[in-house]
């Protein structure tokens, strides 16, 4: 793993966590989590195990300290994990194609109902947060679908043309 994929990882992350932070709260307060986005932007640069596993402890890290969620950090450390690697075994399977827009906005979409179904049991049934799991799914997981593939569809050409002017070794430029 080289400095130049770290230092983008955590560009990336730090993207992630500030417009996470400044995009206003939806029903009661929840956000949609443009940390998934981010994480799922450098996984599909840089599709290897170690790269997957920092994106998602990282993403799920900052994601915690900043949930609104009541005892939102745990949730989110695990949520993240799984999230990646699933993600990460979905780019595998689809290596020729993960690339291609369309596809990684499906990617995109898969992983974010992954990441709030995940996120929703854990904090539901491990640790008892008193809420209903399909009232929770319709007014929080579903349009953070919708909102994720928006963003992604709008931020990884952008980052994908960065990428390609500059010198570093992506899945992009590979």
């Amino acid at each position: 793993m080289n400095t130049k994929n770290l230092v983008l990882m955590s560009l990336l992350i730090g993207v992630g966590a500030v417009l996470y932070i400044i995009i206003p709260g939806i029903n009661g307060g929840m956000k949609p989590d443009f940390m998934l986005t981010m994480m799922f932007i450098g996984i599909l640069l840089f599709p290897e195990v170690k790269s997957v596993f920092l994106l998602g402890i990282s993403t799920g890290v900052i994601s915690g300290l900043f949930s609104t969620f009541p005892g939102g950090f745990v949730p989110n450390i695990i949520d993240k994990s799984v999230t990646a690697f699933v993600f990460f075994g979905l780019v595998l399977l689809l290596t020729k194609f993960a690339n291609k827009l369309p596809v990684a906005v499906v990617l995109t979409c898969i992983g974010t109902l992954v990441s709030g179904t995940v996120f929703l049991s854990t904090a539901i049934f491990v640790f008892g947060a008193g809420a209903v799991f399909g009232e929770l799914f319709v007014l929080v997981v579903l349009p953070a679908i919708v909102i994720n593939a928006v963003a992604f569809f709008i931020i990884y050409p952008i980052i994908g043309k960065l990428i390609k002017r500059s010198k570093f070794e992506t899945a992009l430029t590979a």
